[in-house]
């Protein structure tokens, strides 16, 4: 059996009790006791505080978090120039509803924003406090702009849990149960796997038929393409299992909706602000959309979400939509500072480590077991863990120890789809921790294996 390739490192995670331990423990026996069941824990895990990359429990144990509160906090947990512009507008201004009334730094943020959005402006940006609200906002204002009524999104689409964006959504049915009817006029359609595409077909072919499967058949003979509002796609499918959307898929569905009049909408509320070594997934497949949806990754932790688009498109009236508390201004300058950050460094950092660990996994496919496929780019890796790897049957028990198992050594994991492990830690990550990480992955993965 082959010993993971770099060397353990005294800088790594420190483990000091058995988890949970008796701290983190009554917090659990409470929150059973108080708190909703509906959310999806997977391991015991009480956080007491953060710093970067590292996450202490209440116990004293400290863990790499390469989950980033969910791909959430890119300037690593606490950045000190992030806390410190919190600290300064808290102790001037928290609140007086940008929806009533004026705050200088919703116009400032949109500025910022303007500049980097992936599309040419100018541009509008209307703020909610997370990435359901901005895809939300997306799906009424892209109805309201065109006077149509459908939208197509995809299958293994994660989009949010409020209804509009519940109907969108497309990963899970547990997250649909018993909330049906949701809002009519969406419709479905696959989302490539280059992975899991049949035997003996070409990349880029199979990702070209499968974009146009929504003129084929959708158009053909259940949506007139003129009642069709939107497609709203992330460009790197997250829950669906971190898939990227190939370049070639994307630049057909911006085809499809050219020819059709209708609006491309990007959910970038994973994918975007860095993440991907660029600042939207979308800029990797050369491909502008007519809205993008942020949020996550755009305030290092503090619920903020924006929905950009070109300005003309963003033609509503007063009172056709607002929200008492987005476009916050402890959370704009949260998101101000959190801009400062990753275009010095959080970028251009995640391209860089990225690569670093795509390197370090390129052979995983080959030389550790379960492990199926590598995809990604930037800090948006996703480890694909199958139980045979001719017939690729899905791993899912397996990638849930794997997990538990990282957990118990000091590392902080998610899944993602039925079978999938997503790598997404903070965009401040080194390369020395990415390689402490990958170690204590790999000796997950053979020790769930074995």
């Amino acid at each position: 059996m082959n010993a993971p390739t770099t060397a353990k490192s005294t800088a790594g995670p420190k483990i000091r009790t058995k988890l949970p331990g008796p701290n983190a423990q009554r917090v659990l026996d409470e929150d059973a006791r108080l708190i909703s069941p509906s959310y999806t824990r997977g391991y015991p895990l009480v956080v007491k505080s953060g710093r970067g990359v590292v996450i202490e429990d209440m116990d004293g144990n400290e863990f790499f978090d390469f989950a980033a509160g969910i791909a959430v906090c890119s300037t690593g947990h606490c950045h000190p120039e992030v806390v410190a512009a919190i600290q300064k507008q808290a102790g001037e201004l928290m609140h007086m509803s940008g929806t009533d009334f004026y705050y200088p730094q919703m116009t400032e943020l949109a500025d910022r924003l303007s500049k980097i959005a992936p599309m040419r402006g100018p541009h509008r940006v209307y703020y909610g406090n997370s990435g359901a609200e901005a895809v939300e906002a997306a799906f009424k204002l892209a109805r309201y702009h065109t006077k149509r009524q459908y939208v197509i999104a995809f299958y293994g689409a994660f989009h949010g849990r409020t209804m509009g964006a519940l109907s969108l959504t497309c990963s899970k049915a547990q997250q649909r149960r018993r909330f049906s009817p949701l809002v009519p006029g969406v419709v479905h359609v696959p989302y490539p796997n280059l992975y899991r595409r049949p035997a003996g077909t070409d990349a880029d072919e199979y990702a070209l038929q499968t974009a146009r499967y929504i003129e084929d058949t959708v158009f053909r003979g259940e949506v007139p393409p003129e009642e069709c509002a939107a497609i709203i796609v992330e460009p790197f499918q997250g829950e669906g299992g971190y898939l990227p959307g190939p370049p070639i898929f994307m630049q057909e569905l911006r085809r499809i909706c050219d020819r059709h009049g209708i609006l491309l909408v990007a959910d970038e509320v994973q994918c975007g602000m860095g993440r991907t070594g660029k600042w939207w997934a979308i800029q990797h497949t050369g491909v502008e959309p007519d809205m993008v949806c942020s949020a996550k990754g755009i305030a290092s932790g503090m619920p903020l979400s924006a929905l950009i688009t070109k300005a003309e498109i963003m033609d509503w009236v007063p009172g056709s939509h607002a929200s008492t508390f987005g476009g916050n201004p402890v959370c704009i300058a949260a998101s101000l500072a959190t801009l400062n950050v990753l275009e010095r460094e959080g970028v251009s950092n995640a391209e860089a480590v990225g690569k670093y660990i795509m390197g370090r996994l390129r052979d995983w496919p080959e030389k550790v077991p379960l492990v199926g496929d590598v995809r990604g780019y930037g800090l948006m890796i996703g480890i694909e863990l199958v139980t045979d790897k001719k017939t690729k049957q899905p791993a899912a028990e397996q990638r849930d120890k794997v997990s538990d198992v990282a957990f118990s050594k000091g590392l902080l994991v998610l899944g993602a789809g039925p079978n999938s492990l997503r790598l997404c830690p903070p965009l401040v990550v080194t390369k020395e921790q990415a390689a402490i990480a990958l170690d204590l992955l790999e000796e997950s993965i053979r020790e769930v294996a074995k």
